[in-house]
């Protein structure tokens, strides 16, 4: 089964880190991407680079930055390919995001 790992994280969870401990973070991320099961996945931009749409009407209304203040910003996923949602929760407990009190979605694709 295909699920989609999608990783939550606090916007200020890496600050104070020093340089080498947020290269050794950012090595987790590539080796985990590096995992047999995973058949794709991406990080993404700060959510202030974000633009939210939205609709009134027939007019479409657009925002700079992410859709509501949270504790919590999606800042990436992994597609991962796993025989049962016990193999997909091995591979997202390796998530460094875990460490820095984010969370993790882990949700089947539709097939």
């Amino acid at each position: 089964m295909r699920y989609a790992v999608l990783i939550n994280e606090r916007p200020e969870a890496y600050v104070g880190l020093s340089g080498a401990e947020r290269a050794a973070i950012t090595a987790e991320y590539v080796a985990l991407r590096g995992d047999e099961r995973v058949i794709g996945g991406e990080r993404l931009q700060p959510a202030s680079t974000a633009t939210t749409v939205r609709t009134a009407g027939d007019e479409l209304l657009l925002t700079d930055g992410p859709f509501a203040d949270t504790k919590e910003i999606f800042g990436g996923f992994y597609l991962v390919e796993a025989a049962d949602l016990d193999a997909a929760l091995e591979f997202a407990a390796r998530i460094p995001a875990l460490r820095f009190r984010g969370s993790v979605e882990i949700r089947p694709l539709a097939e």
